[in-house]
Order: C-alpha cells, then sequence, then structure tokens
C-alpha cells in the first residue's frame, strides 16, 4: 500500500488510497477482514508495506497495527522507499516472507467464498470478466493449473483476470525469486513485477491454482469508488449488517437504505439515500443526496448531490452535484 493514489486525488492528498472509506470502513480494513474470511486460518501477521513517511506518518503506522491486533495478528510496518515495483514492494518485507502468507494489493474489495486448494503451491485470486483482453489472465491447461499469465491478450485466452491478491504456501519461495529478478535487473515496465518471480516458480514446475471471487470491486478513481461504495452498501445490507448508528439525529429528514451513516452524524430537512456513506460528526441540512462518499467532520448545506465525493473537514453550501472536493476544501 505504498502508492500515492494518484488518479483519486484530491482525495489522497492527504490520506492515503487504501485508508480511504468506503461503506463507512477504510479500503485496506475491509480488505483485510474479507480475506480472513476467506482463509479461515489463524492470522499469526499482518505485514503492511507503506511508502514516504511524510506521508505516511506515525499516525498511521499505529492504526495499521491496530488493525492487525484486531484479528488476533502481530502488526509488522515496513517502507518501499522507491516505487519500483510489486517486486521491489513485496521484498521490502523480506522478514515476514516465510510460511504461508497472502499477499494483496490494498485498493480493492472483494466476495468470496473459495476453499483455497491446500494442494497447491500457489493460488492466485482471480475474477470471471465479459472482456478478458483489457486484464492481466491466466491460462490453465488440462488439470486446470495455471501454466502461463498473459497480459492484456490480443486472442483468448480465458476469461479470468488476476486481481491481485494471491496465496503462498510457502512464500519463502517467492521471496527468492524476487531476490533473483532484482540481483538480475530483469524489468518490465521500468519496474520489478512479481509476475516474473511467478513465472519462475512456474518454470521450476510448482503448481498454481485459481481462486475465483464473485465480486472484484476496484477504488481507483472517483467515479469507480463511488460505484463500489454502492455495491458494497447493496452486500451490506442483504448480509444484514448494521448500517446506521444509534447516535445518528434524524430532523425532518428521510433516509432511503442503503447507507450508511456514522456516529455523530446530524441530518436535517434532507433526503439521504439511496447508496451514501456519512463518515462520524457531518452534519448534512436542506440537502439531497444519493449515489455519494461524505467523509467526518464535514458540513453539507443546501446541497443536491449525485455522485460526489467529499473529504473531510469539508465545508460545503451550494448547488452542484457531481462534485470531488478533497480535505478542508470550503464552497460557501
Amino acid at each position: 500500500m505504498a502508492g500515492r493514489g494518484s488518479r483519486l486525488r484530491p482525495h489522497t492528498l492527504t490520506v492515503p488510497k487504501p485508508l480511504v472509506p468506503v461503506a463507512g470502513m477504510p479500503i485496506v480494513h475491509r480488505l483485510i477482514r474479507d480475506i480472513a474470511n476467506v482463509i479461515k486460518h489463524p492470522i499469526e501477521e499482518i505485514a503492511f508495506v507503506i511508502g514516504d513517511p511524510a506521508f505516511f506518518g506515525k499516525d498511521i503506522e499505529a492504526s495499521l497495527i491496530t488493525l492487525a491486533e484486531s484479528l488476533g495478528a502481530k502488526g509488522s510496518i515496513y517502507r518501499q522507499d522507491k516505487p519500483l515495483g510489486t517486486g521491489h514492494a513485496i521484498l521490502s518485507a523480506e522478514p515476514s516472507l516465510t510460511g504461508p502468507a497472502v499477499i494483496a494489493y490494498a485498493d480493492t474489495l472483494i466476495r468470496a467464498s473459495f476453499e483455497l486448494d491446500q494442494t497447491a503451491d500457489s493460488v492466485i485470486w482471480t475474477k470471471r470478466v465479459a472482456n478478458p483482453e483489457a486484464y492481466g489472465v491466466v491460462k490453465l491447461n488440462q488439470d486446470d493449473e495455471i501454466i502461463e499469465l498473459v497480459e492484456k491478450p490480443t486472442e483468448f485466452i480465458s476469461d479470468q483476470a488476476v486481481i491481485g491478491i494471491y496465496y503462498f504456501k510457502e512464500v519463502s519461495q517467492l521471496r527468492d525469486e524476487l531476490q533473483y529478478v532484482l540481483d538480475n535487473q530483469i524489468i518490465h515496465g521500468g519496474e520489478y513485477q512479481i509476475n516474473d518471480g511467478i513465472k519462475r516458480m512456474m518454470a521450476k514446475g510448482k503448481v498454481f491454482k485459481t481462486g475465483t471471487v464473485s465480486e472484484w470491486m476496484d477504488c481507483g478513481n472517483k467515479e469507480i469508488t463511488i460505484k463500489t461504495n454502492a455495491t458494497m452498501l447493496n452486500f451490506l445490507l442483504a448480509e444484514g449488517e448494521k448500517l446506521q448508528d444509534d447516535s445518528v439525529q434524524l430532523v425532518n429528514s428521510q433516509v432511503i437504505e442503503p447507507c450508511f451513516i456514522g456516529p455523530g452524524v446530524v441530518i436535517k430537512n434532507s433526503t439521504i439515500g439511496p447508496h451514501v456513506s456519512i463518515g462520524e460528526n457531518t452534519n448534512v441540512s436542506d440537502s439531497n443526496v444519493k449515489n455519494s462518499i461524505i467523509q467526518t467532520n464535514s458540513a453539507i448545506k443546501n446541497a443536491i448531490l449525485e455522485e460526489a465525493m467529499i473529504g473531510n473537514n469539508v465545508r460545503y453550501d451550494g448547488k452542484f452535484t457531481k462534485v470531488s472536493l478533497g480535505d478542508y476544501t470550503v464552497m460557501e
């Protein structure tokens, strides 16, 4: 999670993308919990690879350690000092790369219920897609083993796209192959890639299988993140999760589900929803808001918002619609 999330600016100018909330919870928090539900094994350690200390400060380190501990695991923090690719990022956590492990990129959300194949040396998580030519996909043999990774194929290889979550029965094997990649300057796209380590494992006969998720939700930019927020809210409502805090004050207002509304929120003379997430201690008045994300400690009034994304500590008074406002913005 060391990247700066430039496509989601201005929301990532002050908050790393994996900590941007979707359906009331930071992306990385929800992703880790969802992975834990799939693997169904006690987690000993969660290692976070983060970036520039000026951006990923001590408060963020502390929040990540708390997240790990909430799942009964040790939290470890590593830093990728230069943006040199996925393979380089993984090796930044070298002391933790032993035993069984899941490696995940912390900017997507999933829904999955498959069982990890314990006979495989590795499981690459995939999602069936309608347009595989736009993704990196897996090529399978007659035994449904992955024998090749193909980036944006021009002819049909398979419809299973790689989503950026991997299981390794012994992650030190990947560690050693990635070290070879770095030592021998094997570079693609100007970076050291995890795929080059995986391909070396395949060449040595390691067995790779697929674990196919039912839902893969990206958080790459504002429009996609709002769509993911709506999809996640639908899932949480269907699963019976409580989405509205008991402290919420509704005054002459209506909430159209599904919506996440955090503690300390005050809503007056407004209609909220569907598919809205509102962070704690935010006030909304004389407004109509749907299909939007509003973060914490903000004040929204006289607003007609749809497909809007509003950061923390924002003051907004107006009748724009598809706005995207970063932290501490004032529009009055």
